[in-house]
């Protein structure tokens, strides 16, 4: 029995797209499948050493009907998501793109999520109704999820809710004033959020309009966080900040959450293209065989 041939790693296509900033890699799987290991994952969103982005993103066949495909997320350290707000905006804009339609569904770990284009290349994501209740978040014990007993240094009391992924929302008087490299991932990884937990810093500054911040879930600071911008809204309505549609104003830049009557959350905001290219990656058959 003769040597096997080393197997080469694929030339994959990529794309790098952002909403307000908050970046990804997209890769499309829909007529091969990829193979993507956490290493795999942590060399291509390193900043230094491979592309570069807060979350990977592959499109795959779709899992539901009356979608156009399945959208998977992967955070920077590998771990994998069930929700990302400007990561659907830019999914659902390339697959509306692609069939020339106004409006699309995909499917996520989060529940099926529709899109409608707007003018002015925004585009507005129906990204469902919030989960309100301690087992839905989730936390670790049952307990009220508008006052959560939780505080350090200047964050307290934060309210909490899933929007496919969990969230806890601090209110503060000056977001500039915290140190949220410092406090974020020790929020993250409190014990109170059995699978971690977006952390966002929130300052009220009318009825209609939000400043946050965003520690997110195994990617750490970013500049904008859409499912985040929806928790911040429906935690501040909740507690009778705000109404129920606001400005909510992050790093990268501005999105328009509205949380309707009906109960479902709408986030509006822009998607761009930053640039294309090719990497390699392991093939299925090198990772089967690690």
């Amino acid at each position: 029995m003769g040597l096997r041939a080393p197997i080469s790693p694929l030339m994959v296509p990529f794309r790098k797209m952002h909403g307000l900033g908050n970046d990804f890699v997209v890769f499309d799987a829909r007529r091969a499948p990829l193979a993507l290991d956490a290493e795999t994952v942590r060399r291509v969103a390193d900043r230094r050493r491979g592309i570069g982005c807060d979350q990977l993103i592959v499109i795959e066949p779709p899992r539901e009907l009356g979608t156009a495909a399945w959208m998977s997320i992967r955070n920077p350290d590998g771990s994998e998501a069930e929700a990302c707000g400007n990561a659907t905006r830019c999914v659902t804009g390339l697959l509306m793109d692609e069939a020339g339609t106004d409006t699309v569904a995909l499917g996520t770990l989060g529940g099926v999520l529709r899109a409608e284009r707007r003018l002015g290349g925004l585009v507005s994501v129906d990204m469902g109704v919030p989960r309100l209740r301690w087992d839905e978040v989730p936390l670790a014990r049952e307990m009220d999820t508008l006052h959560l007993p939780l505080a350090i240094d200047g964050a307290a009391d934060p309210a909490a809710c899933s929007m496919g992924n969990p969230h806890a929302t601090f209110f503060v008087a000056d977001v500039a004033s915290l140190d949220i490299a410092s406090i974020g991932p020790r929020l993250e990884h409190d014990a109170l959020f059995p699978a971690r937990a977006n952390i966002g810093f929130t300052e009220i500054l009318g009825a209609d309009r939000i400043l946050l911040r965003m520690w997110e879930r195994g990617a750490g600071i970013t500049l904008a966080c859409g499912s985040g911008a929806c928790a911040a809204l429906v935690n501040a309505h909740r507690r009778g900040l705000t109404g129920r549609t606001a400005t909510v104003t992050l790093d990268g830049g501005e999105l328009l959450i509205d949380w309707a009557e009906t109960g479902r959350v709408t986030m509006t905001g822009p998607v761009a293209e930053s640039f294309t290219g090719e990497i390699d990656l392991p093939s299925p058959a090198q990772v089967r065989a690690a």
